[in-house]
């Protein structure tokens, strides 16, 4: 019974004791150390947390301005300087075109129809061919037609098929080949095989329409007549002259500012300006010469030097469109047209 109980009263032994320390030491580092870890962690994920935190704002602006952009992108054309309303009375507006023209009259003293003829019969059907391409490509057609079909009484009896293949070149050959042979027949039958001077039986032939009218009238019997074509109908509302798009409204708003005798002039002048300068999708506004007196200044390339890279014909150092221009063209620099299939 001794033997027992001395047994479970038995002190440790400084061996055990040293054991026992060294393992709570060992558990207490270790602890320790994983408390740091977690700690460390804990810092960690509430720094990323912050972060993750600030950034969300950051991306919602970011997706908030996203558009922005999109919109900057679409608005970009926009830019361009805005076309100026022009506030004037009728008398300053009269004042102001013609200013105009006569400023177009010193740059284009040459100005002239651009069509190749030497008689009203040639005049009145290159101006119909002249329908859907452009004077060059009529004048590089009409010759090998005229030496073939010299007068209304040849083109009258004429094959259809030998003429639409002249025409071919011009586009809608069929359409015009059965205009002009139909105006050659209605000019033998009822006018005696010549042109008439008269716009009220212009007009009563195949294919010819007021603007065809007017180019004869002016230009082979010297009578005045406003040519509202394309270029033309096109400057004369970018100048604010009219906001009319029918061709003969903006004939007849046109003809109420300036006196008749100058209307032939004034279609030549507007349209060469047309052509050369002012053009339809990239106007070379740093390089016209009425500037300052147009109220679409900026719609087009502003800076001289880029500018004068798109003149065209002879502002530009090109050939125009006549294979026989008049001498006053050649005399400014004018260049003639090559004939078809020179290249």
């Amino acid at each position: 019974m001794k033997t027992t109980k001395e047994t479970k009263q038995a002190p440790v032994k400084p061996v055990a004791k040293k054991v026992a320390k060294k393992a709570a030491k060992k558990a207490t580092a270790t602890t320790g150390k994983t408390t740091g870890v977690a700690k460390k962690a804990t810092a960690t994920i509430k720094k990323a947390t912050a972060a993750s935190k600030k950034a969300a704002p950051a991306k919602t602006a970011a997706k908030k301005a996203a558009p922005a952009k999109t919109v900057a992108k679409k608005a970009a054309p926009a830019q361009a300087a805005p076309k100026k309303a022009i506030v004037e009375s009728h008398a300053a507006l009269v004042r102001r075109a013609r200013r105009i023209n006569r400023e177009l009259a010193e740059v284009y003293p040459y100005a002239h129809p651009e069509l190749d003829f030497e008689n009203p019969f040639q005049l009145v059907i290159a101006t119909v061919l002249s329908a859907q391409t452009t004077d060059l490509r009529v004048n590089q057609t009409t010759p090998g037609l005229f030496a073939k079909y010299p007068t209304p009484e040849d083109l009258a009896a004429a094959n259809p098929e030998e003429v639409e293949e002249i025409l071919r070149p011009t586009g809608f050959f069929r359409a015009k080949t059965k205009s002009v042979i139909g105006l050659s027949k209605a000019l033998v039958e009822d006018f005696g095989g010549e042109v008439p001077g008269r716009l009220e039986d212009l007009v009563k032939l195949p294919g010819v329409g007021r603007k065809t009218a007017f180019v004869v009238l002016g230009n082979a019997f010297g009578r005045p007549g406003i040519t509202v074509d394309t270029h033309f109908g096109r400057l004369v509302r970018r100048w604010q002259w009219t906001d009319e798009t029918d061709p003969d409204k903006v004939e007849a708003a046109v003809g109420a500012l300036f006196p008749k005798s100058e209307w032939t002039m004034l279609s030549h002048h507007v349209i060469f300006h047309g052509r050369r300068i002012c053009h339809a999708r990239k106007p070379a506004c740093g390089a016209c010469p009425i500037a300052p007196l147009c109220p679409a200044y900026g719609e087009g390339e502003t800076d001289p030097e880029k500018a004068r890279k798109l003149l065209k014909y002879e502002k530009g150092g090109f050939p125009g469109q006549r294979l026989n221009p008049p001498q006053s063209y050649l005399d400014a620099g004018g260049i003639p047209a090559p004939p078809l299939g020179a290249g």
